[in-house]
């Protein structure tokens, strides 16, 4: 199994996980042309995906789902209350799942895991193939005994770190907005994301990604500080970044 980024952050999310020859696309918050230009530069084609999974309705996650969905003839699966939004309507062909209930797709067993977040149904996705298995978690407020349980040991983690608490309180934003962002319907604060691995990393984890970074309300040095009190290999976390993602990981 392998999984890279088209890119993370308020700005445009979508993720790619590839085992053998099915690739799938989780999220896509881009353009059409955008979301062609990032899959070229991971060296591949719109036309090489087999469906596009959506984790909620925010538009950074699902602005493009619809019309790459047009253009290319792709299904999209995704729970009964992210379509209920609307803002998935005119997809090419749609298919309802329902949180904590795994299927498959080719070879990609995915199981989607139901996240406290202010959207309709949201959810985020394990995905596993053979021994192998990558998890993606981002757009959570607060950690869940389930969250914990699915979490647990995955081979890969894309782990949200979305903002330092001090920055947000002294940023640009309403307090209305503060109070949504910090919330337990928000996202994980660099505190909240540096528990959660705590207790979630094992010998098993071979690659740990920060993403979701807010550009206003945190920066890598306080990321950094949060999460070495937990995590070792400070070295090897690769950081997904807004215009550019990341580049493929594997499994091995």
């Amino acid at each position: 199994m392998r999984f890279a980024s088209l890119g993370s952050g308020s700005r445009g999310n979508g993720t790619l996980v590839q085992a053998g020859d099915t690739l799938l696309l989780v999220d896509c918050g881009f353009s059409l042309r955008e979301t062609e230009s990032r899959l070229a530069r991971l060296g591949v084609s719109a036309e090489d995906l087999d469906a596009i999974l959506v984790t909620h309705e925010h538009s950074d996650h699902c602005s493009g789902v619809a019309r790459l969905s047009r253009r290319y003839e792709l299904p999209v699966h995704l729970t009964r209350g992210t379509w209920a939004s609307g803002r998935c309507e005119g997809a090419s062909a749609v298919h309802h799942f329902h949180s904590e209930a795994p299927f498959t797709i080719g070879a990609i067993t995915v199981a989607p895991i139901a996240v406290p977040h202010d959207a309709r149904e949201p959810c985020q996705f394990l995905f596993s193939s053979g021994d192998y298995s990558i998890g993606i978690l981002t757009d959570l407020g607060s950690v869940t005994s389930a969250v914990v349980q699915h979490y647990r040991d995955c081979q890969a983690l894309l782990l949200e770190c979305n903002h330092d608490s001090d920055m947000l309180q002294a940023g640009p934003y309403p307090p209305p907005v503060k109070r949504r962002v910090a919330g337990d319907w928000g996202h994980l604060n660099n505190r909240q994301a540096a528990a959660l691995l705590a207790q979630v990393q094992g010998e098993r984890l071979q690659h740990l990604v920060v993403a979701h970074i807010s550009e206003q309300n945190n920066c890598r040095e306080q990321v950094v500080a949060a999460l070495a009190e937990v995590h070792e290999a400070m070295d090897r976390i690769v950081w997904a970044d807004q215009k550019l993602g990341f580049d493929w990981l594997a499994l091995d």
